[in-house]
């Protein structure tokens, strides 16, 4: 039986770019995707990498934005556990698309949608990779006390999120 490593892999974006990673497991994933954010956020620029797991093993890239699909295909291949997608995206946050993207039959599964430096934590055997979590962000700094959750409140209500 082969030994099994793991490891990170670093997803490389800019700093304030979001993304999502999830596993799905069909080919069709990335036109689906590609639909389902279409039809959540028509103005969205988004590139999609798609790990396959079987057959040619290639990753397919899909995507409105060049340079975002580039970006896709770079962390796609960088990860390249089977089955696995990420998705970048501009005009859009996760909170808009995630749903739709969730609401795909063959989606398995999201393991985080980000803004935040994220490594991928991978598992490598003889047959191939697969990803067993991700660390997302940093370490918490303390508990909340009234005037971070007032701080909050407001930055919600500004932005749109909650009522004023």
């Amino acid at each position: 039986m082969p030994a099994l490593e793991l490891k990170t892999v670093k997803i490389e974006k800019p700093e304030d770019m979001n993304f999502i990673l999830g596993q799905t497991h069909f080919i069709k994933s990335v036109e689906d995707i590609y639909e389902a954010i279409m039809n959540s956020v028509p103005g969205a620029k988004f590139g999609i990498g798609f790990c396959e797991a079987s057959g040619d093993c290639l990753v397919r890239v899909e995507g409105n934005d060049e340079e975002l699909k580039e970006l896709a295909k770079k962390n796609a291949l960088a990860i390249g556990a089977g089955h696995s997608f990420i998705v970048f995206m501009r005009n859009c946050y996760p909170i808009n698309i995630l749903n739709a993207i969730k609401s795909l039959p063959e989606v398995c599964g999201i393991f985080c949608a980000s803004a935040n430096p994220v490594d991928v934590v991978i598992a490598e055997n003889g047959q191939g990779r697969g990803i067993m979590g991700v660390i997302d962000g940093f370490v918490p700094k303390g508990i909340e006390d009234a005037k971070n959750a007032q701080c909050r409140k407001e930055f919600l209500r500004k932005i749109g999120y909650k009522l004023g």
